[in-house]
């Protein structure tokens, strides 16, 4: 096999690089206006799981595609979260200036909360790009998925942000980070949980039949059309 053969292996991560890059674009692009970052965020991972899993995909156009698609339900979840975390850091503000005459166990509480919205924040969007819910039940499956997951959960929240830290501190390489800010933790992310998606994914078509598959070939969006994904989130917490 010829070095620069499209089929090689250096082509292949050529290629890969190229689409997250075009994918991390986009994303930025899209996430400009601020209230349209949560369907930005849902296309991201819609995308990143189909290059994952190496699908034949058109990244702008499938992009948008499921940007189009999760619009109302990325965009209510999205200001839902961005509610809630003006909601604590105002609490951690108080906090702070307060002291040690803030009630401990409303600090406690406080953490708690915070900690179940960054795991939720961190599966809502890659859940609502594969399936399709009401926005609670969304909400809720994330959450669920993000313990059942729990030690992948963290590492997909730090991939997260490692990309901004970089930007922030070591300035020489922070053109990449910008560059693959989104798009390389959305991919590698997707490595993480593209295994436990796909044993929901057949456990959802075993108890819906042929009619799942029909559904979904018909509408052409990759995506489990399902309304009880909850149910399925009680298989045993042996699937990582």
């Amino acid at each position: 096999m010829k070095l620069f053969d499209l089929d090689s292996p250096i082509m292949r991560a050529l290629s890969k690089m190229a689409d997250l890059m075009l994918l991390n674009v986009v994303t930025l692009i899209c996430c400009i206006p601020i209230v349209t970052a949560g369907a930005s965020f849902t296309a991201l991972h819609y995308m990143a799981l189909k290059l994952r899993r190496n699908e034949e995909c058109y990244i702008v156009r499938g992009f948008f595609k499921s940007f189009k698609q999760n619009f109302k339900q990325a965009t209510i979840i999205w200001l839902i979260n961005l509610l809630v975390l003006i909601i604590l850091v105002c609490d951690f503000y108080i906090i702070y200036y307060m002291g040690e005459s803030f009630n401990k166990i409303l600090q406690v509480i406080i953490a708690i909360v915070a900690i179940m919205v960054l795991f939720t924040s961190t599966f809502v969007y890659p859940v609502l790009a594969k399936f399709d819910n009401p926005v609670l039940r969304t909400i809720k499956n994330a959450f669920v998925i993000s313990i059942l997951q729990f030690p992948k959960t963290i590492l997909m929240f730090i991939m997260n942000w490692i990309p901004w830290i970089i930007m922030l501190t070591v300035i020489q390489i922070s053109p990449l980070a910008f560059i693959f800010g989104f798009s390389a933790p959305a991919y590698a992310s997707a490595f993480l949980y593209s295994n436990f998606f796909k044993k929901l994914e057949a456990q959802i078509e075993e108890k819906n039949g042929s009619n799942l598959a029909e559904q979904t070939e018909e509408n052409d969006e990759n995506r489990i059309f399902h309304d009880k994904v909850d149910e399925s989130l009680s298989i045993n917490e042996n699937i990582h």
